[in-house]
């Protein structure tokens, strides 16, 4: 099939700042764009040749929404499964597979495919509910502390808590959920892994990555990550290993634990591109986004080395701030050398929201992260009086 400069439609379920991103190089391939959203102002919406407002978990609107383009991906994974397996059935191509988003989506079916397909994770137990759970806990089954994680719809840091006493215990929400093991980890840590119709895969260098202790988000991601080579090339063989085994199509974002006895373990993945290959747009020969284009369309895939080092830094609404946004001292971080700012188009700020992030690139980076935490320190993002 020919792509470029026809109506040949890409649709994408979502406009967030993935779907900006992403829009970005299907403008520079010239591939039509339909995009679906639930929000007029979704930061994509200006990008796509049509936008349409809709909400993603409903049948009829995505399935009729899919019915309308060639190719259907997805820059979010809560969407509705049943309407892409029925566009699936009737001819539809969608990448990343229907298949393999419906066991992602759950993370209690996510963690049994860990364990059926023998790749590393941390010991687990499903409960249908916290007070289920509870009862584990008076038998002694389970102790604090472990980590509790909502089997559904939990999202950057939502629906995870360490859970480490009754208080906390009595604070979770009901719902069917997850108790895994609390380890001491020393890094957390990511590989990328693209892979295409043909089989063709190609694995982006580990990056690590640094949490707000409270919102539980990606403050910093560092590429390469400071670990050994034997490491690193562990960790992109795991990664491998779970892309292979769920068959993925596109991109799919490995997270791991790095424990303090030299384990790594399978936290959780994204079947998209991904908060921890932002840096990529700048650092590498073939950014993340577009290496997602060339994966879903069978394309030859693009090198995933990197050119130079990289650290990105999220920028999230500041605490204590909501309204219309106000990038305070962006002047200041612009005057520095090899930095970047991508601002993703969202007017309206509040605490920990996902504003935009920056790129710092450097040949080194220890020096890249010396700049990265001058920015943190210096852009604000707040609300204007």
């Amino acid at each position: 099939m020919t792509y470029f400069s026809t109506d040949f439609t890409l649709g994408i379920l979502g406009g967030g700042q993935l779907g900006k991103m992403l829009l970005a190089e299907t403008l520079k391939y010239d591939i039509r764009t339909a995009v679906l959203d639930p929000s007029a102002d979704a930061p994509a919406r200006f990008g796509c040749q049509r936008f349409e407002q809709g909400d993603l978990l409903d049948y009829d609107t995505v399935y009729q929404f899919g019915k309308k383009v060639n190719l259907l991906t997805f820059e979010i994974e809560n969407v509705n499964v049943d309407a892409l397996e029925q566009l699936e059935k009737e001819g539809v191509t969608v990448y990343p597979t229907p298949k393999s988003l419906r066991t992602i989506q759950d993370k209690g079916l996510q963690k049994d495919f860990y364990k059926k397909h023998n790749i590393p994770t941390a010991p687990f137990e499903y409960f249908s509910s916290p007070t289920l759970l509870n009862e584990s806990l008076i038998q002694g089954k389970w102790s604090y502390p472990f980590v509790w994680k909502s089997t559904r719809f939990g999202y950057d840091g939502n629906g995870v808590k360490i859970v480490r006493n009754d208080k906390d215990l009595a604070s979770l929400p009901q719902g069917d959920c997850i108790a895994e093991e609390y380890a001491s980890i020393t890094k957390e840590l990511a590989v990328i892994v693209a892979r295409n119709a043909k089989g063709e895969t190609v694995t982006y260098p580990v990056v690590e990555m640094e949490f707000h202790p409270e919102a539980n988000q990606v403050e910093y991601v560092l590429c390469p990550a400071r670990i050994p080579q034997t490491i690193s090339e562990r960790a992109q063989k795991i990664a491998l290993q779970v892309a292979q085994s769920f068959e993925s199509i596109g991109l799919l974002a490995v997270e791991l634990f790095l424990t303090q006895t030299g384990e790594i373990w399978v936290n959780e993945v994204a079947p998209r591109p991904h908060n921890s290959g932002h840096y990529s747009i700048e650092a590498s020969y073939t950014n993340q986004f577009e290496q997602h284009l060339r994966a879903i369309l069978n394309l030859p895939l693009g090198s995933p080395k990197s050119k130079v080092a990289g650290v990105m830094v999220n920028l999230v609404g500041e605490e204590g701030y909501t309204g219309d946004v106000l990038y305070k001292h962006i002047e200041e971080v612009l005057a520095l050398e090899g930095v970047t700012p991508h601002i993703y188009g969202k007017r309206q700020t509040r605490p920990f929201r996902k504003m935009g992030h920056i790129t710092i690139v450097h040949p080194n980076i220890e020096i890249a992260r010396i700049i990265a935490q001058k920015v943190k320190e210096t852009i604000r993002v707040i609300a204007k009086k």
